[in-house]
């Protein structure tokens, strides 16, 4: 069936059938009353129910619900000198994403005595920080597993610091050299702290850096002979250490975003994504050359501030041109969800949200990405472990176009993740080679999934 036409609007032909979650566009042609087309005429866009989807200003379109549902076009046109308004309409059937994805828990490397931080998987091998305090048993642990050739978790060792918290834990790309992070260090010194990979079962303390770094350290970074570090707390910002010499380590340099904390720091391309809290993402230039930026030198890039508070992780897809930025933001009763940020990067030095990603009642922690397949797998503390479809062009509520393929809540089913008992509490992911997906739960340690159709 073709549009059907007002007076003075049509809507072009085409998009007649359309998938759930797929940004498509809309087109109309306006004519006055002599016939002639009328160059920039305003247009705007309505569905009928009108909850069927998401228009924007220049009529791209994604459809949030199956079913059939109507395409409105509406303008105002110079009859004889009146304004006059006028409208075309057609019909279009959102057929259903059709996703259905499933992980399964496979096994576990279980930790009762300390509460579980973040983890890094490297070839056979995964490493697991601790948190806070469990019973009497501080978070001064970094344990390493071997995992066998089906994928399965085995202690190996494990390296003791002093620290409340080892909260990060990140192993360079050569598998050579890992740092975790010291927070609560009952000495008051904090830092970081390297160690030596060349046996990968059985890590060794190469060094501790702590000059500059006693308010402790949250999140960390390796890339080369480069060691990025988000420092506690507020105003406190980037320090970069020098790395070449990891038994001894120097500052390289510093950053500080203004107006907040800041809470990780991911680098890729030459550039450092900076969770910065309350200042929103800040894009450095650390060696890309847009800016002129390097290690020693880090130069802002943009920044995007406008994301809702409490900007705490980010996966950043160049061949897309997207970042997904969470925000971790507590106190369900009063204010909303944490919600994942889908930031448009294809100008960098513009950056802007253009889709978003909500999981009512809990908030997201942190995020891995397998590119290859345009899937993305969300820690999102009680609320398990989700699977998300980012294929095409982004846009809109994720949540409400199919996209979501599948979820995994492997303990006790709450409202909250309380910390010593069987809830799911699920940290951070990574996926491996192996096809299984490694996360941290704080409640249970090392959890082993595996994605299934």
């Amino acid at each position: 069936m073709g549009p059907v036409d007002g007076t003075h609007i049509r809507i072009a032909a085409g998009n007649r059938r359309i998938r759930q979650g797929d940004v498509v566009r809309f087109s109309a042609e306006v004519r006055d009353s002599s016939g002639a087309a009328v160059q920039g005429a305003q247009v705007t866009w309505r569905t009928t129910p009108p909850d069927a989807g998401l228009f924007d200003a220049d009529g791209r379109f994604v459809a949030y619900a199956p079913g059939n549902i109507t395409v409105a076009a509406h303008t105002q046109v110079n009859v004889n000198g009146t304004i006059r308004p006028d409208s075309a309409t057609t019909p279009v059937t959102v057929q259903a994403r059709g996703l259905s994805q499933a992980l399964r828990l496979v096994g576990k490397g279980a930790v009762d005595d300390r509460y579980t931080s973040d983890l890094w998987v490297h070839g056979d091998h995964a490493y697991t920080g601790t948190w806070g305090m469990r019973a009497e048993h501080p978070g001064n642990l970094l344990y390493a597993w071997t995992l066998d050739a089906a994928g399965m978790p085995a202690l190996s060792d494990s390296l003791v610091v002093s620290a409340r918290t080892v909260n990060d834990v990140k192993i360079r790309a050569d598998g050579r050299l890992g740092v975790l992070t010291h927070e609560g260090d009952p000495e008051g010194l904090n830092g970081v702290t390297f160690f030596d990979l060349s046996d990968p079962a059985h890590p060794q303390i190469i060094s501790r850096f702590t000059e500059g770094l006693a308010t402790g350290v949250h999140n960390a970074w390796l890339e080369g002979n480069y060691a990025y570090l988000a420092l506690d707390p507020y105003n406190s910002g980037l320090r970069i250490l020098d790395i070449s010499d990891p038994a001894s380590p120097r500052l390289a340099a510093s950053f500080y975003g203004g107006s907040s904390l800041l809470h990780d720091v991911y680098v890729r391309d030459g550039l450092a994504f900076l969770s910065h809290w309350d200042a929103g993402l800040v894009i450095l230039d650390v060696g890309n050359g847009m800016a002129g930026g390097s290690p020693t030198n880090p130069v802002e890039v943009s920044r995007l501030q406008d994301l809702g508070g409490q900007t705490h992780n980010v996966w950043y897809w160049p061949e897309a041109g997207y970042a997904f930025v969470g925000e971790e933001q507590f106190g369900y009763s009063t204010s909303p969800s944490g919600i994942m940020h889908v930031v448009d990067l294809a100008d960098i030095t513009r950056p802007r949200e253009v889709a978003s990603y909500e999981v009512q009642g809990a908030t997201s922690h942190n995020y891995w990405m397998d590119e290859d397949t345009a899937t993305l797998y969300l820690a999102w503390y009680e609320r398990g472990m989700r699977i998300l479809d980012v294929s095409g062009e982004l846009m809109g509520q994720l949540e409400l176009q199919g996209r979501e393929a599948g979820f995994i809540d492997y303990g006790n089913e709450t409202n909250y993740c309380f910390l010593g008992s069987e809830d799911t509490c699920t940290w951070a992911p990574q996926l491996h080679d192996n096809g299984k997906l490694y996360a941290a739960d704080m409640n249970h340690g090392l959890v082993v999934l595996e994605p299934v159709p």
